[in-house]
């Protein structure tokens, strides 16, 4: 068993959003092959010729993007899914339109890549797919109904996976941070105790555990990354 990453091709949706910027060079360091894909990707990750720029809700996009992976690099061994997307709002205040995008960008952006990636894995007969959720799809909190539904929705998802592909050399995981220490997330709530939150580092350690071969027996797990309870600890990633 090895924690080593050398020569894996990843492919991180939403590598170029705040918490991805701390696990794209966690897995580069590692010695993978790092592929990023977001709708506005870094200059800088583009330059480096590693980034594709997607909308990861669009089915036919998606599939695109993963055969892209799969041509250049000649195969995909790890999927981390950190697209996400946060809004406040009671149910009874939450307009139809909220409730679609929190839908769409947590849980249908979730659901697409896994399908795109499923068919190569699983002839391959290997595979990670990795999705970070969070906290608050165990511990809710009120005031962000849509969100959390959502969020609750992708914990779902991970699990149904699991399940679906067990025997095949396929894992499907979920971290579930709490709020994420992110110079965001402090200005947004400066009252807050940031030591209860998650910090990126911890959450790109632990997608890096579950994407290594000394991972291979665990499927279906929902990782707490975080400590403390309650609406400012489980709040928005």
């Amino acid at each position: 068993m090895t924690m080593s990453l050398k020569n894996t091709v990843v492919l991180i949706a939403g590598g170029s959003g705040a918490l991805g910027q701390t696990v794209t060079p966690r897995f580069a360091q590692s010695g993978a092959r790092v592929i990023t894909a977001d709708r506005n990707p870094l200059p800088e990750q583009v330059a480096a010729g590693n980034a594709m720029k997607i909308d990861v809700t669009d089915e036919a996009a998606v599939r695109r993007l993963v055969d892209d992976v799969i041509r250049t690099a000649g195969r995909l061994d790890v999927l981390i899914n950190l697209v996400g997307g946060f809004a406040m709002g009671r149910v009874v205040d939450t307009e139809m339109s909220l409730w679609q995008r929190m839908l769409t960008m947590n849980v249908t952006s979730a659901f697409l890549l896994s399908k795109a990636v499923l068919p190569h894995m699983m002839e391959r007969g290997t595979g990670r797919i990795l999705h970070v959720a969070a906290w608050a799809a165990v511990e809710p909190f009120p005031g962000a109904a849509a969100y959390l539904v959502a969020k609750s929705s992708l914990l779902a998802l991970i699990r149904v996976l699991a399940l679906e592909l067990k025997g095949s050399g396929v894992t499907v995981n979920g971290v579930l941070p709490t709020t994420i220490d992110t110079p965001t997330n402090r200005a947004s709530m400066p009252e807050a105790n940031p030591s209860f939150w998650a910090r990126p580092e911890s959450v790109a350690e632990t997608l890096h555990f579950l994407a290594s071969d000394a991972a291979g027996q665990i499927s279906g797990a929902a990782v707490p990354v975080g400590t403390g309870s309650g609406a400012m600890a489980a709040g928005k990633p």
